[in-house]
């Protein structure tokens, strides 16, 4: 079974990838959903994140996201704290996941694949690029933030131009290409 990455920047369109390739009838795993899942629901996870951030980061057993969010933003070592506690549940769960799929191909949608050093589980890796002020633009409509807040996280993130040395494939969405004719060419160079 191949494992087939999807990266790009906050903003770059992975989930509309990713939905085409669902549409397809490729499974994909979306790292960022299932990571806020195993947040709420691993019991080893949940004792771990207490422990390090306080018991105030669960009120009522749900994960109380703004003190989350308080302790890590703008913070390099507490981040850290957070993403050596998630990222290597997460990458359990995935392989967990991963064995249980029939195809020959599997996907792995993650905005940090080479930032948490998830590509060591890939075997190819697709960006979706975009321009930037798309990118702001999206964000900032789709999160109801502000541009700053949106290049904030851009800059917690490596460049297009890193992840792209180190792509097999690019995707890029700025409403110009067509996605389905860039993904169903990538789907038969993948299944050759």
């Amino acid at each position: 079974m191949d494992i087939v990455g999807i990266t790009g920047g906050i903003g770059s369109g992975k989930s509309v990838i990713s939905k085409l390739l669902i549409a397809m009838g490729y499974p994909v795993y979306d790292s960022d959903v299932e990571a806020k899942k195993i947040m709420q629901s691993d019991l080893v996870v949940i004792k771990e994140l207490q422990l390090e951030f306080g018991e105030n980061t669960y009120i009522n057993d749900q994960l109380n996201k703004q003190h989350l969010a308080s302790e890590v933003f703008g913070n390099p070592e507490r981040l850290q704290a957070l993403n050596a506690i998630v990222h290597p549940a997460v990458k359990r769960h995935f392989q967990a996941w991963a064995t249980q799929q029939s195809g020959s191909v599997v996907f792995l949608e993650t905005a940090i694949l080479f930032e948490s050093g998830f590509n060591s589980e890939t075997h190819k890796v697709i960006l979706v690029t975009a321009p930037l002020d798309i990118r702001i633009e999206r964000v900032v409509r789709r999160d109801q933030c502000t541009q700053e807040q949106v290049m904030q996280r851009i800059a917690q993130q490596w460049t297009e131009e890193a992840k792209a040395l180190k792509s097999d494939f690019i995707i890029v969405n700025d409403g110009l290409h067509s996605l389905i004719k860039q993904t169903e060419k990538i789907i038969s160079e993948l299944t050759q």
